[in-house]
């Protein structure tokens, strides 16, 4: 399954791409806002530049790990780099500075959910700290919620959920 969002409102549709082939064009009406739009199945808009520099800006982070995101409704599945410091994480929202927008249908997340802290040591090993942004539905470390500004450890494996939201700390191998 893949999901398209709005332009207008950021409403996600989802659909069964398998029924489709590269180069298809398709027309959408978003049931929120009943704004008509079409995509092209396997055509991305961003610019070879842009591509380019979002690699360049992965492989920069990707020394600090990442983290897994998978959205329990449909199991989307989403990856993002942490980079060293505060890691703000919270649901996408046009407009919002955070920097790990999670593109989400789930409104139990909030906006500025929790905060991944990287550290390196003086060793050269790196830790992570999870702390709560405080957020209304709360941040749950393996089914302990955190407090508010509570802060705890985290390892490789992980599991934070947000909301309905499930995700997996990857630890960047020394």
């Amino acid at each position: 399954m893949k999901r398209v969002r709005c332009p207008r409102c950021d409403n996600y549709i989802t659909f069964d791409e398998s029924r489709y082939h590269t180069g298809d064009s398709l027309m959408f009406e978003c049931d929120n806002c009943h704004k008509q739009f079409s995509i092209r199945i396997g055509v991305s808009r961003l610019s070879a530049t842009q591509r380019d520099a979002d690699r360049a800006r992965q492989t920069e982070d990707e020394g600090f790990g990442s983290i897994e995101v998978v959205e329990n409704v449909f199991g989307f599945r989403q990856s993002f780099a942490l980079h060293e410091g505060d890691n703000v994480i919270g649901r996408y929202n046009k407009g919002d500075s955070v920097d790990i927008p999670i593109m989400t249908s789930d409104r139990s997340m909030d906006r500025r959910h929790c905060v991944i802290t990287v550290r390196r040591g003086q060793d050269g090993s790196i830790s992570y700290t999870l702390r709560d942004f405080p957020s209304l539905t709360g941040t749950f470390l393996f089914n302990r919620i955190l407090g508010d500004r509570e802060k705890a450890l985290v390892e490789d494996g992980a599991i934070i959920t947000l909301g309905a939201t499930t995700i997996i700390l990857k630890q960047h191998p020394d």
